[in-house]
């Protein structure tokens, strides 16, 4: 099966995915403003300026790597919901997950809790199982949500490791067969 360049478009009952474009940016870079975001994903707020690139480098792992993320807007309103998918950060995480595709998802502080994520992530992963065979993630242990939904996709922790000198845990997900 042929590796594509751009995400393409996928649907769940309530959401579509896209590929990221330069009309995302302004909705993407209010989301990593809001606190109930960027709470358990570094902590600190993001620029606009770092959201940019962030966005180019969505775009781009579609073309060297054949997977990404999508941004998942509401299919009725066009609000947005997040961004969700597969990176190749290259993170410098002990023990190292550099071999294996990490799977992430960054939900709108309005959008928290609301199933969202497991069915924007639901519809990825059954994307991604017909051509990655096993991807990972990573959580911060303080981000029970998180875990629970990891648990519930089929990520199974590996181990706690350490990005920027604290804590992380690591999960493991075999494509379902």
């Amino acid at each position: 099966m042929p590796a594509p360049t751009s995400a393409p478009t996928l649907t769940t009952a309530r959401l579509t995915l896209t590929a990221h474009t330069a009309t995302d940016l302004e909705d993407c870079a209010a989301m990593w403003t809001d606190p109930r975001v960027y709470t358990m994903i570094g902590g600190q707020p993001r620029s606009r300026e770092d959201v940019w690139i962030r966005l180019l480098r969505s775009i781009g792992q579609w073309s060297l790597f054949g997977y990404g993320s999508w941004i998942a807007r509401d299919t009725a309103t066009g609000h947005l919901i997040g961004e969700l998918g597969l990176i190749e950060a290259r993170r410098a995480i002990e023990p190292s997950i550099d071999a294996i595709p990490e799977t992430g998802w960054t939900l709108a502080g309005d959008a928290q809790g609301k199933g969202y994520a497991s069915e924007a992530l639901a519809a990825i992963l059954a994307w991604t199982d017909a051509r990655i065979p096993a991807t990972t993630c990573i959580i911060n242990p303080a981000n029970a949500p998180s875990i629970r939904l990891a648990e519930r996709l089929g990520y199974r922790l590996r181990t706690t490791g350490t990005y920027r000198d604290a804590p992380i845990l690591i999960f493991d997900r075999a494509a379902a067969s």
